[in-house]
């Protein structure tokens, strides 16, 4: 994402020689310190909402898990709108190196800072750790590319195994850091091990920091340690605005003390200061393409960003439901679902934040053969059908749910752990049928010097999605109310339809979107 803040080519440079099966030795680096900094993230993100309920607003009672999973939306919303001041201070000021050590650097804090048992300090910490994920996570990965030539072959390859970094990183993250240390010892405790989890990945990438040499160095006349100082001091002031957006009592008086009749009152009350800029952002950025569109005085570029816009509401849609997993299926899972029992031990209920990620490791080089075999018998679906069915199963993953909870509920008022398996392995499927094409595609359809402004729309999308999906956790779990089984049951089964809709109006619909990519897939 980061990479494509500036439109100017760059003169390659090569990492120093040396391999290890067949790739250049700094991807290796990246793998480890990615792993690192995933099993931070996920590790934290398993036990946020269900400790911010527990911790911080059990004095609501029944409404304790909606405000929860709000903030939750809130803050995996923010996470990814700072990419794109982070890709501009690596490309303009710090280097991709250095901006990795110091976004690494701000998340540890932050994890550490949730350990507080006090709501103020805890959302800074949270506030701290979406401006050091801007810095980090889009760097990272556009180091990765930084390590090949333009047109080597391996690059796809390498992509690939840093994937499977971050995958492998958030498969162990929810087992050890939740499951096993914050179920025993508190989830204070599972945020110190995320925390500490940050530190070692930032040891490995400065241990094996010569394996990059100069790929990623600061830009020349930007080398001081001074500039290093000035964003660390400007990323604390950045942490204040994203700690106020996080904070809902504050939001709520605003709301009420500023903005309290009319359609903006009601808007602030019911989306929120973050929501409210998440809309009018998207708006703008529309209303932007479509105008340069028109500017372009080509109607096939027009065409494409009117398919880009589309993709950008799939996309909206998809991540909405599929981000559920670490709020309302969270919540449900604590309260209704009977965990297994391996070896005389109940597992935890936080360890379905792994399944995701081992379906990703088992079935993506599936789909990955399954696509070129479908190409060469020229059965491949288009783009816009793969969104369609990425949606379909984010769809039916709540129907089985819905199924469940309707007809296989025991005589506790609980479901199986098969059945919330079973949602995490089609949503997987889904997201194999969506993720790893969009970001490809959107870059595709803008024109090259607007690249880096839809990059940035794309991630756009998917903090607007997060945001919803806080939404709608907080309206399945009560939406104030005591959560009962039935109350999921009827909000998974709006989301079904909903989604199920959309996807089949999709589908339909591809030949058209097609159409207006003129050619491009």
């Amino acid at each position: 994402m980061s990479g494509a803040v500036s439109n100017k080519p760059e003169e390659f440079i090569p990492p120093p020689a040396g391999e290890f099966l067949g790739h250049p030795k700094a991807l290796w680096n990246l793998f480890g310190s990615e792993f690192w900094e995933r099993f931070m993230y996920y590790g934290m993100r398993a036990m946020l909402a269900v400790h911010v309920a527990a911790a911080f607003f059990s004095h609501l009672g029944p409404g304790a898990d909606a405000q929860a999973s709000v903030t939750y939306g809130g803050f995996t919303s923010l996470v990814y709108m700072t990419g794109i001041l982070g890709g501009y201070v690596a490309d303009r000021i710090l280097g991709y190196q250095r901006s990795i050590m110091l976004g690494g650097v701000l998340m540890a804090i932050g994890s550490y800072m949730l350990m507080a048992p006090d709501l103020t300090t805890f959302v800074m910490g949270l506030a701290v750790i979406v401006v050091g994920n801007g810095l980090f996570k889009p760097n990272i990965s556009t180091l990765v590319g930084k390590l090949y030539a333009p047109g080597d072959a391996r690059r796809d390859s390498g992509f690939t195994i840093f994937y499977m970094g971050i995958n492998a990183g958030a498969l162990v993250a929810p087992i050890v850091c939740s499951a096993w240390i914050g179920a025993n010892y508190g989830y204070r405790w599972g945020f110190f091990a995320a925390g500490t989890g940050m530190l070692l990945g930032l040891v490995v990438f400065q241990a094996l920091k010569a394996w990059l040499g100069h790929v990623g160095t600061a830009p020349v006349g930007r080398e001081g340690m001074g500039n290093v100082a000035k964003v660390f001091v400007g990323a604390l002031l950045l942490a204040v605005p994203a700690y106020f957006l996080l904070d809902m009592g504050w939001q709520n008086a605003f709301a009420e003390r500023f903005a309290a009749d009319g359609i903006t009152g009601m808007l602030l009350r019911n989306l929120g200061i973050l929501g409210m800029l998440l809309v009018l952002m998207m708006v703008g950025l529309a209303a932007y393409f479509i105008t340069s569109g028109v500017r372009s005085g080509e109607k096939q570029q027009l065409h494409r960003y009117i398919a880009m816009l589309i993709l950008f509401a799939a996309n909206i849609l998809f991540w909405a439901l599929f981000e559920q997993a670490g709020s309302s299926l969270n919540f449900l899972a604590r309260d209704f679902v009977d965990m297994p029992t391996i070896f005389g031990t109940t597992l935890h209920f936080t360890i379905f934040q792994s399944v995701n990620p081992v379906f990703i490791i088992l079935l993506a080089p599936f789909f990955a053969a399954m696509w070129v075999k479908l190409d060469k018998a020229d059965w491949n679906p288009s783009i816009p059908r793969k969104f369609a069915f990425g949606l379909a199963g984010a769809a039916i993953g709540f129907y089985i749910l819905v199924f469940a909870i309707e007809q296989m509920a025991n005589e506790t008022g609980r479901i199986s752990w098969v059945w919330l398996t079973l949602t995490y392995l089609v949503h997987t499927m889904g997201e194999l049928c969506l993720s790893p094409i969009g970001l490809a595609m959107v870059t595709k359809l803008a024109r090259p010097k607007e690249t880096g402004l839809a990059m940035g729309g794309w991630f756009l999308s998917i903090a607007m999605a997060n945001y919803v999906a806080g939404l709608l956790a907080a309206e399945a779990s009560g939406g104030g109310e005591a959560g009962t089984l039935a109350q999921y049951a009827n909000v998974f089964d709006s989301m079904f339809l909903i989604g199920i809709v959309i996807a089949v109006l999709f589908f339909l619909a591809a030949p058209l979107i097609n159409k207006l990519m003129h050619g491009v897939k």
